[in-house]
């Protein structure tokens, strides 16, 4: 993959990741996921997130990994987020 593809696909992250957090503010958001506010924001302007945040972010709002990268796929991954929560 081109350096351009990867950056292409990096751009669209923080769009997926803030339509992940919906209506919520980015402190509710991070308090929902037990991370900080601030690792959100910088998330949502662009930063590489840490691949704990990916893993939190997945197993508590139930979303897959691959739609929130990548774009593909289904978004919501059934169950996932009751099997993370316990």
């Amino acid at each position: 993959m081109s350096k351009a593809a990867i950056k292409r696909v990096k751009k669209k992250l923080p769009e997926r990741l803030a339509e992940v957090r919906g209506d919520r503010s980015q402190r509710q958001f991070a308090m929902d996921l037990g991370v900080f506010q601030q690792n959100v924001n910088r998330y949502e302007r662009g930063s590489t997130p840490h691949p704990d945040f990916l893993i939190t972010l997945a197993l508590k709002e139930g979303i897959s990994v691959d739609w929130l990268l990548f774009g593909k796929g289904r978004k919501k991954i059934p169950g996932l987020a009751k099997a993370g929560s316990k």
